[in-house]
């Protein structure tokens, strides 16, 4: 399987204790659309082996830009015979275009310096195309090319002995007007003149693959493909592949010729399998040592902390029980102090009850799909060779979670004494996933205005309207339906008619300060995934450590739980028994963080320019705040609700 999931598997597997599953699994396995493909010489073609190497091209993306834009945005090659790759709903909603490109090659057949195609500017045509190329270079806009399902790598030394292998290269740079050197143009001293644009025309290609001899497959697989981007000024007469560079002017006076061109030539490596063919991209990776130290440090911290607060939960608690258990006397009664003395008023329904039980209805539909999602990752079947795929899972159970959506938001507000039933189910159905959708709409009408890839066609966008209308909506309403006909959840204790009066609080036990503080320790065992995440995310760095990440989210679970029922325990101990919408609260709080590391991370990781740059980072980072918000408060919620149970159900009462 590509982009070696084996590792990933045993790591997330092993939390199951599912090891013998794994290693069965590790043997020879290759996802639907992913089995290898056999190349052949032209004069040994069969229907198995194919001697034709086609090149697909993907968007253009930028980290100084949120808009990506299609390859036939830019006024490249074309091909011809266009064809444009079928795609999955996760690579629509990503933006990706993936097309055929006129750059094909015939297996084991080298070329040098072979003319693509001519592009002529003149002081009156195809001005534009030019400026918006000359855009795209000051941008810093990145080509993606394909072959054969794996990225066409552009590796170049970082340090010492250490390549770094990226999955893009850029469309050219530029020498700024005071002489400065932008991005690419340290690579060649002969790009040196001042306020001249540099174009990347001419592709060296480097074709790696395995031979088949001996094996049980014949041809030969590809097990890489590197490009090395230059820039050559030919003429039409004369292609000229080691003169000087290709320069465009910041003012045309004249016409302009570019030519494109590409040399090509095949390396035999039969030390790389086909199966693990993307490992020199990812091991290449900057920071894969320092996540892999730092995860480590955080788990050490947290299952640290986290047995600590168990521990001191378990022992005062066993002590609290068996003190109130063995008050027997009226008068022994009346020196009662600490959390059971609220047991009359424990239970009592919240405010807003329609509300937070709609908040628990979508947290439960977004915690079961991200744990479904996390863990077919960490198996391998998300891989980054599978494009779109993480994406695609993730819509696709979302529109078919809406039954458990309905049946916890109608359950809770059965038991929190609610009536109006039609409103909670058309709440629970609508509330939060309209406000994703409009926040959404909004940002599609920026990408559209601007000509991007990324702008959802209008056809997907009534496709996902149907599907949450007609698969998602009616679910919600059947699981609602369930929902309404349990009976309400029972309680241990009986609610007092009249509500106990809180004592006055402390500043740390208010309401406020615990809910900051509930926050912290959930935040502190994600923010370095999450700085990984982001990168992935705004600055199309490639992430594939899904079983890690798989462990995050289960010390995520285990340190949201655990904050929230331990400030609950010390509300609870003061005496105040207002706890749904806080426990709730409380770790949702996390979210507020999250939104302060995504502002640090824009102001001092990203160099993103433009207003509408700006505008959409911040629309697309609300809504993760906001299913992370739902997805964090649902756990602790139901994290304390389930120790506030088990207390009550353990005391003695009268």
């Amino acid at each position: 399987m590509e982009a070696n999931p084996s590792a990933n598997g045993r790591l997330c597997l092993s939390l199951f204790i599912f090891t013998l599953l794994c290693l069965e699994r590790s043997a020879g396995f290759y996802l639907p659309g992913l089995a290898p493909v056999s190349f052949c010489e032209e004069n040994s073609e069969t229907d198995n082996c194919k001697s034709q190497i086609k090149l697909f091209v993907n968007r253009l993306d930028s980290v100084e830009s949120v808009l990506p834009y299609e390859y036939d945005a830019f006024d490249f090659c074309k091909d011809e015979h266009e064809e444009w790759a079928s795609e999955n709903l996760g690579q629509v909603l990503f933006g990706e275009r993936i097309e055929s490109s006129p750059y094909k090659f015939t297996f084991k057949k080298p070329e040098t310096c072979a003319k693509v195609c001519t592009k002529t500017y003149t002081t009156k045509d195809k001005i534009a195309a030019l400026e918006f190329m000359k855009k795209g270079i000051e941008l810093n806009y990145q080509q993606h090319w394909i072959i054969d399902n794996m990225p066409v790598t552009w590796c170049y030394d970082v340090e010492v002995g250490q390549k770094y292998c990226r999955p893009g290269f850029p469309i050219g740079c530029a020498i700024a007007e005071d002489g400065r050197i932008r991005d690419s143009c340290i690579l060649n001293n002969q790009f040196n003149k001042k306020n001249t644009f540099y174009l990347f025309n001419h592709v060296d290609i480097i074709i790696t693959y395995h031979s088949g001899n001996g094996e049980n497959w014949e041809g030969a697989r590809l097990v890489s493909a590197r490009l090395e981007p230059k820039s050559y000024k030919h003429t039409k007469n004369n292609l000229n592949c080691d003169g000087p560079p290709m320069e465009i002017p910041q003012k045309l006076t004249g016409d302009l010729d570019v030519i494109y061109t590409y040399s090509v030539k095949f390396q035999e490596n039969n030390t790389i399998k086909w199966a693990s063919r993307w490992d020199y991209i990812l091991e290449s990776i900057p920071h894969t040592n320092i996540q892999w130290v730092s995860i480590m440090n955080s788990l050490v911290i947290v299952l640290f902390l986290s047995g600590m607060v168990a521990m001191i939960m378990l022992r005062t608690l066993h002590k609290d029980i068996a003190r109130y258990n063995q008050i027997e006397s009226s008068e022994d009664a009346q020196e009662e102090f600490g959390w059971k003395l609220v047991h009359g008023d424990i239970f009592r329904s919240p405010k807003k009850g329609m509300l937070l039980a709609v908040f628990l209805g979508q947290g439960t539909q977004i915690f079961i799909m991200t744990f479904i999602t996390l863990f077919q990752a960490c198996l391998g079947f998300l891989s980054p060779a599978n494009r779109g795929a993480l994406m695609t899972c993730a819509v696709v159970l979302w529109v078919l979670l809406g039954t458990p959506a309905g049946y916890v938001s109608a359950r809770m507000y059965k038991t929190f004494g609610g009536e109006k039933w039609k409103s909670n189910v058309l709440l629970t159905s609508f509330l939060c996933p309209g406000i994703i959708f409009a926040d959404f709409f909004i940002m599609n009408i920026i990408l559209w205005q601007k000509g991007s890839s990324a702008a959802i066609p209008f056809g997907t966008l009534v496709a996902i309207l149907a599907m949450w209308f007609g698969i998602s909506v009616p679910l919600t309403f059947l699981g609602a339906y369930f929902g309404f006909k349990q009976r309400a959840i029972e309680h241990p204790v009986r609610t007092n008619q009249i509500p106990r009066q809180i004592p006055q609080q402390s500043f740390f036990t208010k309401s406020f300060p615990g809910i900051i503080m509930g926050g912290i320790l959930p935040f502190g065992c994600i923010f370095i995934q999450l700085f990984f995440i982001l990168n992935s995310i705004w600055s199309h760095q490639m992430y594939y450590m899904f079983g890690v990440l798989f462990l995050v989210f289960i010390i995520l679970l285990i340190t949201c739980s655990e904050a929230t029922i331990l400030l609950c325990y010390f509300h609870l101990c003061a005496e105040d028994y207002h706890w749904w919408w806080r426990s709730f609260l409380t770790s949702g709080f996390t979210a507020f963080y999250l939104f302060v590391y995504a502002i640090h991370y824009f102001f001092s990781k990203l160099q993103i320019t433009g207003t509408a740059s700006t505008i959409l980072y911040f629309g697309y980072t609300l809504i993760m705040v906001l299913i992370f918000f739902l997805f964090t408060g649902t756990i602790g919620f139901f994290s304390c609700y389930w120790f506030v149970k088990k207390i009550y159900s353990v005391v003695k009462v009268d």
